[in-house]
């Protein structure tokens, strides 16, 4: 069994399709980020870095029970568990990983920054707007570029990298970027077809109620982005 920490944001979308692709048994446990509960003293001996998404392998490598935080650490271990969307034979595989760590090195922190400066910051910040929607849309048109030459990012086999990259181009994720995804056609292909995944689907439903961020509250807020991200634990 695999209890999953988490909550509904891109991240932790990761998990739970992953969790679905899988066919691994798990139980969602939520962490309701807008409301401070990833600075639990018990979430954060699973997650020091007080981030979801989160999971502890009651069965892990030794039969014990295995912490793991990091989405994309957490993609290849349930790929290595289940032995489904990491490829064995090392060109494959790396394949896979390099547009795995693209995804984490870059589609999710510039894609996270300009959906902060465009649709959360307290005031307006012209420069780190158009910086990171410019950036981000740099990434779009390298994802169309690759996706013109092969049906997945990595390769001809759907993997964890498009496991990982799927939820940042989610509609209601996209709509922060102020962007026309059909200005990239391989890429709107792409994203229609990972949806149409029932898995992905299933995945996409955890929580689903209370996965609109909306215009945060002030205890949100600091939750999300103040002071109380800073203090050392």
């Amino acid at each position: 069994m695999i209890d999953l920490y988490y909550w509904p944001t891109p991240n932790g979308h990761k998990a739970s399709i992953m969790l679905e692709e899988s066919g691994l048994d798990y139980r969602v446990h939520p962490i309701n980020i807008l409301k401070g509960d990833q600075f639990s003293p018990e979430f954060l001996e699973i997650s020091p870095n007080n981030r979801i998404p989160a999971i502890v392998d009651q069965t892990g490598p030794n039969g014990d029970a295995f912490p793991i935080f990091e989405s994309g650490a957490i993609l290849m271990y349930l790929a290595e568990k289940s032995g489904c969307l990491l490829p064995e034979t090392p060109a494959e595989r790396f394949q896979v990983l390099q547009w795995l760590f693209f995804q984490v090195g870059n589609v999710g922190p510039m894609f996270g920054q300009c959906g902060h400066f465009l649709g959360y910051a307290p005031e307006p910040v012209p420069y780190a707007m158009k910086r990171y929607q410019d950036e981000t849309r740099r990434l779009y048109g390298v994802m169309d570029g690759v996706l013109g030459e092969r049906p997945y990012l990595a390769g001809d086999s759907y993997s964890i990298a498009d496991v990982a990259t799927y939820p940042w181009l989610m509609p209601r994720v996209r709509q922060l970027h102020e962007m026309t995804i059909e200005d990239f056609p391989r890429l709107h292909d792409w994203v229609t077809r990972i949806a149409a995944r029932p898995a992905v689907q299933r995945g996409s439903a955890v929580l689903a109620d209370v996965m609109k961020i909306g215009d945060p509250t002030d205890e949100a807020r600091e939750a999300l982005f103040g002071q109380r991200q800073m203090d050392r634990r």
